[in-house]
């Protein structure tokens, strides 16, 4: 039996975190190939510094005209996200900062794998679900990212004139039989325009933001604040720490609260089952805790490269399941064709849709008319519940 009464804490950093701009620069030029080319294949990474971006990777297309006549427009892509973030600071200006485009032509030994319908590496990975939230996500996660979305709202609205991109939030949560009670701890840096502002000052700006968005019921007396615990933090973004694609795969994911296979997916076009076999995971994942077969889901998948059919598919209810997971994993099998093509032909993932997965969480958002987040919809309820 799982513990049912402790404290979780988990983080989320904003779309101006340096790593974030990465990834969103990443996700940018995988979105503009893709409209170009639905099976684009893309793995592209971006660092950024102070005043520079540096943009490196893979493309293979089947006209490599088409990535000749993008490599002038790789510049004023990554230029249009750092503008539409926020920077406009004299060491990292959207208009100022050096951009340099490293991309080339996909290795044909790759190539040769994913041409044949087969995953486009080896490796293993998780989908995670809990019905502690409406989205199905843990709420320490969940609740961090909200703050930080509201936040930016805020900012880019002239709301809040004097908050800047880079922020990062985190969320201590303490549970009594498996569910979220109280927040015990709130943390929250964010950058913001004047050395004269204190910890206070933007305390005050913020706190009504947090309390909107997190359950009144969740913050007591006893709940502490950290707001700026170091002081001025006007200094920000890449010009205050270096960014790069990648490297926020816990925030992306459950927080903590689940197991990551270790692949990142900003940059990367879904052939690669980094990406769309995490998304299939948490997609099936989801759909087992809404057709009620479990309170909480774990599911893992594992590929070869160059191989069609995931190696293994396991399944762990931590105590909660209605049904055997033998038997979820053989309703899963029937249920959907886990293919690195069938999952992208049953979650539509040759789409322009990667950009705004780059902030914010990967999971836990609302489908969208156009094919966005996809992987949340719960459309395999009667399908599972007809299988076990």
């Amino acid at each position: 039996m799982s513990r049912q009464n402790y404290i979780f804490t988990s983080e989320s950093v904003s779309e101006g975190h340096p790593d974030k701009v990465c990834d969103r620069i990443s996700d940018a030029i995988l979105d503009a190939l893709i409209a170009e080319e639905p099976n684009a294949r893309v793995a592209a990474e971006t660092f950024a510094t102070s005043g520079m971006v540096v943009i490196g990777g893979e493309v293979g297309l089947s006209d490599q005209e088409i990535l000749r006549n993008y490599m002038g427009r790789i510049q004023q892509i990554a230029r249009d996200c750092i503008r539409d973030i926020g920077y406009e600071q004299e060491k990292f200006h959207w208009n100022t900062c050096h951009v340099l485009n490293f991309l080339h032509e996909q290795s044909a030994h790759i190539a040769q794998g994913v041409d044949r319908d087969g995953a486009g590496d080896q490796g293993i990975m998780f989908g995670y679900a809990t019905n502690e939230t409406d989205a199905l996500m843990p709420a320490p996660i969940q609740f961090s990212h909200a703050i930080l979305r509201r936040l930016a709202e805020a900012r880019k609205s002239g709301a809040e004139p004097s908050l800047r991109p880079d922020a990062k939030s985190q969320l201590s949560l303490r549970y009594e039989n498996g569910k979220p009670v109280e927040v015990t701890q709130i943390v929250l840096s964010t950058q913001h325009d004047s050395e004269d502002q204190t910890s206070d000052d933007i305390r005050a700006i913020v706190e009504p933001y947090i309390r909107e968005v997190l359950p009144a019921e969740w913050i007591t007396d006893a709940t502490e604040w950290w707001v700026n615990p170091t002081g001025t933090f006007v200094i920000g973004g890449p010009d205050g720490d270096a960014g790069l694609t990648g490297r926020k795969i816990i925030v992306d994911t459950y927080g903590g609260a689940a197991p990551h296979g270790g692949g990142a997916f900003s940059g990367k076009d879904p052939t690669k089952v980094d990406r769309s076999a995490a998304y299939a995971a948490r997609y099936l994942a989801k759909n087992v805790v809404a057709a009620g077969l479990a309170e909480r889901c774990t599911l893992q998948l594992s590929y070869a490269i160059g191989v069609a059919k995931p190696l293994s598919i396991y399944v762990d209810t931590h105590g909660t399941g209605e049904v055997d997971e033998e038997a979820i994993e053989k309703a899963i099998r029937q249920s959907m064709d886990l293919t690195p093509r069938g999952i992208r032909e049953t979650l539509d993932l040759n789409k322009p849709i990667y950009q705004r997965t780059a902030a914010y969480g990967h999971f836990g958002r609302a489908p969208e008319a156009d094919g966005g987040f996809s992987w949340e919809k719960t459309d395999l309820v009667e399908t599972l519940k007809k299988s076990v």
